[in-house]
């Protein structure tokens, strides 16, 4: 049979996932898109603490800060369009107050860092090479929160500062398994050939680092080579939709976890979306036996549906 597509090959992942792991995801929005995956699925697991983070730096800095227990100061944070900011995290925290501000930032930290030594695999997803360099202070931020453009210098990291940044983050975790994987969200923002160099960058850049216990994960390559569609794009043309987005964890979970997993993975589905049918009836004994027999298949999951 003629083949209409080229199947992007994904190796059988060594230390397969389970119900015992424990997954910790940062990095650009794909990191949340397969820990809502995880979460479907009642695999324990935290993503993104501190919001969105596009670049390596941006998460070498944060998890650094969260391990070493550094603390949010007021020269942490400013003031800008009646808010309080800090450079280092996603605008979801920026708040009117800034002793609220801190509070809340200072308390993630602490948190996080329980998530980290709980973790057995830590899922890293880059998003570009493109940096923004605050003049004022000559510090690379995670987040410009709309100041004007002019405050900042826009640079493209070499891919010697990239892999200098992974080998700090793969040092932090001597003790895990790190899996990394580049976005498809393309940034045409950048323009297209920027975008495409960016990439290429961090493509460059982790072939330096990839490991026995540190693992690439193509979902850059299945999204632009195998699926390689626009109908598997959302309305903006950028991000994957949810049927290229089911599609990615499919490949992704039959190579990563195991097969007593994906067994489960196929009763707590069919629990989900039982959850979440409307009956026309509620009040009929057929309803009535058929959540009692919902029930049941929880009970007999005990503590994995109890994950959060």
């Amino acid at each position: 049979m003629t083949q209409f597509r080229t199947q992007v090959p994904v190796n059988k992942y060594e230390f397969s996932l389970d119900y015992n792991s424990e997954v910790f995801s940062i990095g650009s929005c794909f990191a949340e898109n397969i820990s809502r995956k995880l979460t479907y699925f009642k695999l324990k697991n935290h993503v993104n603490p501190f919001g969105i983070l596009f670049h390596p730096l941006a998460i070498q800095k944060i998890l650094e800060k969260t391990l070493q227990q550094i603390p949010f100061t007021e020269d942490d944070v400013f003031f800008h369009n009646e808010l309080w900011h800090c450079f280092d995290v996603h605008s979801e925290f920026s708040s009117a107050d800034k002793n609220q501000l801190l509070e809340q930032l200072n308390r993630e930290l602490s948190e996080t860092k329980k998530a980290l030594e709980n973790s057995t695999h830590i899922i890293i997803t880059l998003g570009t090479s493109w940096v923004y360099q605050y003049n004022l202070t000559g510090e690379i931020v995670a987040n410009c929160h709309k100041v004007s453009q002019k405050e900042f210098t826009k640079k493209l990291l070499s891919s010697e500062r990239i892999t200098e940044s992974l080998e700090r983050i793969i040092s932090l975790f001597s003790d895990k398994k790190i899996i990394f994987t580049i976005s498809p969200v393309r940034h045409i923002k950048d323009g297209f050939f920027e975008n495409n160099v960016s990439k290429s960058t961090l493509f460059v850049a982790l072939q330096q680092v990839l490991s026995e216990n540190v693992n690439y994960f193509p979902s850059y390559e299945i999204v632009m080579d195998e699926l390689r569609d626009y109908r598997f794009f959302s309305e903006d043309m950028l991000h994957p939709n949810q049927i290229a987005i089911d599609y990615i964890w499919e490949r992704f979970a039959e190579n990563y976890f195991c097969e007593n997993a994906l067994k489960t993975f196929k009763e707590i589905d069919a629990i989900q979306k039982a959850l979440n049918h409307k009956p026309f009836n509620p009040n009929t004994q057929a309803h009535k036996k058929f959540v009692e027999s919902t029930q049941k298949r929880i009970e007999k999951l005990g503590v994995i549906w109890k994950n959060v």
